[in-house]
């Protein structure tokens, strides 16, 4: 059996055993990867999905993360007083083995796994306020207070500046909440 995956903006056609290098995956070494966009299958019978084979999955146990080889630019303008220049460049890349192709019975997205747990536990996120209408908050540091547990203006109303280490809080901010939460 195979299967045609993307990932990484590439296409890839694999069998189980099959070693790949593939576009750097937020993956340490020895665990295992789950790839969901699975365009083709193959075997007795040929499945081609439209645009993705529905429930399809590839599983693969990522090896270890390396560079790939060196590509080296080299620009040069001829005639006197020309110029030169040389650029080079080598792609992170990780390395991984396929174990096993599902036809049928995929876990859903990885991202949306991880996130489920998270949106299920406090009964708080779905009153969660948008901490970016506060001036100097951007969507990088509301990540981080979600993260520490911070998701409505009260609460970042009630953090201490000077002891809370989990995301540097200005005291602008904290003067704000208090104000958007009345």
């Amino acid at each position: 059996m195979f299967a045609v995956l993307k990932t990484g903006g590439k296409q890839y056609k694999v069998q189980a055993g099959d070693i790949l290098r593939v576009e750097k995956l937020a993956a340490g070494a020895g665990e295992t990867v789950e790839f969901n966009d699975v365009l083709m299958l193959g075997g007795e019978t040929t499945v081609v999905g439209a645009p993705l084979v529905e429930g399809a999955a590839v599983k693969a146990e990522v090896i270890d993360q390396i560079k790939g080889d060196k590509v080296i630019k080299f620009v040069k303008r001829r005639r006197k007083h020309s110029s030169k220049r040389t650029v080079g460049h080598r792609q992170k890349l990780t390395l991984v083995k396929i174990t096993e192709i599902l036809a049928s019975g995929a876990s859903a997205k990885p991202a949306a796994a991880k996130a489920a747990p998270k949106a299920a536990a406090p009964a708080a996120e779905a009153a969660a306020d948008d901490l970016t209408a506060i001036t100097g908050v951007g969507p990088a540091a509301a990540k981080k207070l979600a993260d520490a547990g911070i998701t409505t203006f009260a609460q970042l109303a009630a953090v201490d500046v000077d002891s809370f280490d989990a995301v540097k809080v200005k005291p602008e901010w904290v003067a704000q909440a208090a104000d958007l939460a009345k």
